[in-house]
């Protein structure tokens, strides 16, 4: 940029730049790199919602991790590129993505712990991929035996600070009954610390009857589980579906309740997603001859007020059935097309409901593993050392120990 241009332009200018530029222009001038690594520009950077939506997609092919990202524009899908993993995450034997929330991903391993309740350690990664940055984050008390530890993941939208929520739980029915407290722990890791603590508020919605399902997503500062709670009355048992959300400013705990129709499903026809930053239920039906998709949406944030969206018939005119994976920015599902259910691989397309017809994306993969993960690009973890590695308060880079 010209010396011309006053500083503050060159900065108004640059926070509406591509991250990767961003990181390659530290090395332009002292004054950029002052600006671009402060910790101000990458929160202003990363609060904006001005940048491209991408696409993460995550699959097995030939039993290996697969990733590729789609940029999610006008030109969708000829931009695909295949992210470099980096080598923490690609080592990981079980890993899963946690979440997903302003450009960072969460990857946890598991480990189960030797003895006791609580005597699991789990590893867990925060990947950026623009910048591609990782950090690691030692997640203490993993519950093992009669307990386990479900983890969540987003950024706080008023401070865009990475939160990673930890609840230690009973894992089956039967064994909430035996334990006369009610079970709980819920931890809170901040990366601004490198600690665990307990959560600014401290209501718990849940009863001990509730198990969480493997479905949860973050919009907009809040993140969801999916969960189903269970109760004995005169020896019957019931069950309820519903939604657990967190506020990731207040760190508040809310329980969602779901339309009729939705609460008292099988579990296993209910899934979450998000479509256009928007919370959304998917709801499977139909027969053996058709699968029937229907996609319910929270509406303007406002919980336990749920609006049927649409009905999306997923019998195509060649015969292939298909799996809701995601959704575009246009708000178009991205599907696994099955021919059948005993398909060893399936291909990736988006779905039509107007002429239901599938535009492939020329992504291939074993049948059931796929995963989509909308993200934007960002500078969260620009300031963080690679490959570092927080425990109890402190930072570890190899042999070196950093207070924090």
């Amino acid at each position: 940029m010209s010396d011309n241009i006053p500083f503050e332009i060159q900065a108004e200018i640059m926070k509406k730049l591509p991250a990767k530029s961003l990181v390659q222009f530290r090395t332009v001038s002292k004054a950029w790199k002052s600006l671009i690594d402060s910790s101000q520009f990458i929160v202003e950077y990363s609060g904006r919602h001005t940048q491209e939506q991408h696409l993460l997609v995550r699959y097995c092919h030939n039993f290996e991790q697969k990733y590729v990202s789609i940029v999610d524009d006008h030109t969708f899908p000829e931009q695909k590129v295949s992210p470099t993993i980096p080598p923490p995450v690609n080592m990981l034997n079980y890993a899963s993505i946690v979440g997903s929330s302003h450009g960072l991903c969460l990857y946890c391993n598991y480990r189960e712990g030797l003895c006791g309740p609580y005597s699991g350690t789990d590893m867990a990664f925060l990947w950026n991929l623009s910048i591609r940055k990782v950090v690691a984050v030692v997640v203490p008390n993993v519950g093992c035996g009669m307990y386990e530890t479900v983890l969540g993941f987003g950024v706080c939208r008023e401070t865009i600070e990475p939160k990673i929520v930890k609840v230690t739980h009973t894992k089956r029915f039967s064994d909430m009954e035996s334990i006369s407290c009610i079970p709980w722990q819920v931890e809170i890791f901040t990366l601004s610390t490198g600690a665990w603590r307990t959560p600014y508020s401290t209501n718990l919605p849940f009863s001990k009857s509730i198990e969480f399902n493997y479905f949860k997503v973050t919009v907009d500062g809040f993140m969801y589980w999916l969960v189903i709670e269970r109760n004995t009355m005169d020896g019957v048992l019931s069950s309820c579906n519903l939604i657990i959300s967190f506020d990731m400013t207040s760190e508040e705990f809310r329980e969602v309740n779901l339309p009729d129709s939705l609460a008292h499903q099988s579990d296993i026809n209910l899934s979450m997603s998000t479509r256009n930053e928007s919370l959304v239920v998917l709801e499977v039906g139909g027969d053996a001859n058709k699968l029937v998709y229907h996609a319910w949406m929270m509406e303007d944030g406002v919980s336990n007020l749920f609006t049927k969206l649409f009905t999306l018939d997923f019998h195509t005119p060649d015969g292939f059935e298909c799996l809701v994976r995601g959704f575009r920015k246009t708000g178009e599902p991205i599907v696994e097309m099955l021919q059948n259910l005993n398909d060893s691989n399936a291909p990736l397309a988006v779905y039509e409901p107007y002429s239901k017809s599938c535009n492939n994306l020329g992504i291939n993969g074993m049948s059931f593993s796929f995963s989509v993960y909308p993200y934007m690009e960002t500078l969260l973890l620009l300031d963080q050392p690679n490959i570092i590695t927080f425990d109890k308060g402190k930072r570890y880079s190899q042999s070196e120990e950093v207070r924090t």
